[in-house]
C-alpha cells in the first residue's frame, strides 16, 4: 500500500504492549474521546471460563466498553493467527461500515503481525501426514525427528525445541506436503492490511515498575479466586496441559501445583517468572516493530492525549 493509499484508507488504531502495562485502561479511556470500538488481540482472552488468570476485563468493564473477540472459544479448541486475522478483518469491516474506528488492543504480537503483514501461504494440516509423523515419533522418538528437521530446515530446527512435538510435527508436515521448508514459506507474506493504521505501544519506562505490576496483578488474581477457576477447569475432565489454552501463562503453573508437582509458593514464583518472561518477549517484539509510537504508562493522561492528537490530525 502506497502512502497515498494509506491516507485514503479507513483509520484503525493498534494499542500494543506487554502484559500489565495499562493497555485496557488506555483503550477504555479513548472510548470517551474518539468514535472507536474495541477488538481484543489476545490469545488467552478468546477462551470461555478463563477469566481470572487471563486478567479478562470484568463484566462491568465489558458492559461499559464491549470488546470483540473475547469469550469466543471453548478451551478445548485451538485458534491460529490465520483464524484471528479472518475474525479481526470481519469485525474491523463491520465497525468501519458504521463510520467508527476499529481499536485493536492486546499483547499477542503474532496476531498483530499477521493482521498487519498478512500470512505466509502455509499448507493446511493433513491428518494422514500428521499420523505418519506421529507413528515415526512413536517408533524412533522426537529427538530423531528433530535431527531429521535439522537436515531439512536447520533454521527452524534451531528455533524448535526437540521437546515441542506440536511445532516439530508441523514443521515436518509443511515440508512433506509442500516440498518447501517452513523457513522458505514464512518469508512469503500475504495480503497487507487495507487500513491506515496508527500504531502505539504502551509500557512503563522502567522495567522494575513493570515487574512490580506483574507481581501485584498475579497476587490480585490469586485473591480473586484463580485457584478455584483452575480447579473448575480440571474438573471438566476434557482439558490437559498440551492444549494451547492450558499452556497460557499462569494456568500451566497453577495446574501443575494442583496436580501435586510442586507447592503453593513454588507455583507463585513460577507464575510470576513466566509472566515476566512473557512481558520480556512482548517487549522484544515491540522494540523491533516499525512505525510504532511509544507511550509511557506511568503518564496515562499524557498517553491518552497523544493518541487523540495523532488520530485526530
Amino acid at each position: 500500500m502506497t502512502d497515498s493509499d494509506k491516507h485514503s484508507a479507513p483509520p484503525a488504531i493498534f494499542i500494543m504492549g506487554p502484559t500489565a502495562s495499562g493497555k485496557t485502561a488506555l483503550a477504555m479511556s479513548l472510548m470517551k474521546h474518539l468514535p472507536v470500538e474495541l477488538i481484543s488481540v489476545d490469545s488467552a482472552l478468546i477462551y470461555r471460563g478463563m477469566d481470572i488468570g487471563t486478567a479478562k476485563p470484568t463484566a462491568e468493564e465489558l458492559a461499559q466498553a464491549p470488546h470483540r473477540l473475547i469469550d469466543i472459544l471453548d478451551p478445548t479448541r485451538a485458534y491460529s493467527a490465520a483464524d484471528f486475522r479472518a475474525d479481526a478483518l470481519r469485525e474491523m469491516a463491520e465497525i468501519t461500515s458504521r463510520n467508527k474506528i476499529p481499536l485493536l488492543v492486546g499483547g499477542t504480537m503474532l496476531y498483530f503481525k499477521a493482521l498487519l503483514e498478512g500470512l505466509s501461504p502455509l499448507p493446511p494440516a493433513d491428518p494422514a501426514v500428521r499420523e505418519r509423523i506421529e507413528k515415526q515419533a512413536g517408533e524412533q522418538g522426537w529427538e530423531a525427528l528433530h535431527s531429521q528437521l535439522s537436515e531439512i530446515d536447520p533454521v527452524a530446527a534451531m528455533r524448535i525445541h526437540p521437546n515441542d512435538p506440536q511445532r516439530l510435527s508441523r514443521a515436518l508436515e509443511v515440508f512433506y506436503i509442500s516440498g518447501k521448508t517452513l523457513t522458505e514459506l514464512t518469508k512469503i507474506s500475504g495480503e497487507t492490511l487495507p487500513y491506515h493504521v496508527h500504531q502505539f505501544a504502551i509500557a512503563p519506562t522502567r522495567r522494575e515498575t513493570l515487574h512490580a505490576r506483574i507481581e501485584e496483578r498475579f497476587s490480585q488474581m490469586l485473591s480473586n479466586g484463580f485457584e478455584d477457576e483452575v480447579r473448575t477447569l480440571i474438573a471438566r475432565g476434557d482439558l490437559h496441559t498440551d492444549l494451547p489454552s492450558i499452556r497460557c501463562v499462569g494456568y500451566r503453573q497453577m495446574w501443575s501445583y494442583l496436580s501435586g508437582e510442586f507447592d503453593y509458593d513454588e507455583m507463585v514464583y513460577r507464575g510470576v517468572c513466566a509472566t515476566r518472561q512473557l512481558a520480556k518477549r512482548q517487549m522484544t517484539w515491540l522494540r523491533g516493530w516499525e512505525g510504532v509510537q511509544w507511550l509511557d504508562s506511568e503518564k496515562p493522561e499524557e498517553a491518552l492525549n497523544r493518541v487523540i492528537q495523532v488520530v485526530s490530525a
